[in-house]
């Protein structure tokens, strides 16, 4: 039995579970989630639980017990609690600013990167004299604000000898020792 596909899904107070054959439809304060189910996985709500059943032992149907309540437990933390990903820009000239849903971000390069940030994902940039500046993606898709990091980290990956680049708040980057000083 999956350890994780045994364990339910509890649901706090103000979140909306709508359950439509094999499609299962979450609501909360931060927004709307759905989620299609696969048919040989059985999704039922009970005393403020929802609990996933298999119907056979199949090798895929094992596989995806657990994916799947992994899938609804993130759509139920989403849109009561929302995901938050912090990601820090280092280097000596790197800046972001916003305007709305377009991210504006200064890597070094010769021209200006503007990044579109899908509308399910809310951006902030904070600069502050001193410290780095923080790109701030806030959602109730832990998948999409995951994505969305993933392509901003990627215009400018960390690197190893100076660190320079966009990681994420708290990330530690393995350094490299560099040349090594002749005599």
């Amino acid at each position: 039995m999956s350890r994780i596909g045994k364990l339910p899904v509890t649901i706090p107070a103000g979140v909306d579970v709508k359950i439509d054959g094999n499609v299962v439809n979450v609501k909360g304060k931060l927004g709307e989630l759905t989620q299609v189910v696969d048919g040989n996985i059985d999704v039922v709500v009970e005393n403020n639980n929802i609990i996933l059943n298999r119907k056979d032992e199949s090798k895929d149907t094992r596989s995806k017990h657990g994916l799947y309540r992994s899938l609804i437990n993130n759509m139920v933390i989403g849109v009561s609690e929302g995901f938050k990903i912090v990601q820090e820009l280092v280097g000596v000239g790197f800046r972001a600013t916003n305007q709305g849903q377009v991210l504006d971000l200064s890597l070094g390069f010769s021209h200006h990167i503007y990044f579109q940030i899908p509308t399910e994902v809310k951006v902030e940039t904070v600069s502050e004299k001193g410290k780095n500046p923080l790109v701030i993606l806030t959602s109730a898709d832990k998948q999409l604000v995951g994505q969305v990091a993933a392509k901003i980290r990627s215009l400018r990956k960390p690197e190893p000898y100076k660190g320079k680049g966009v990681r994420y708040q708290g990330e530690e980057i393995r350094r490299k020792a560099g040349k090594a000083a002749s005599k």
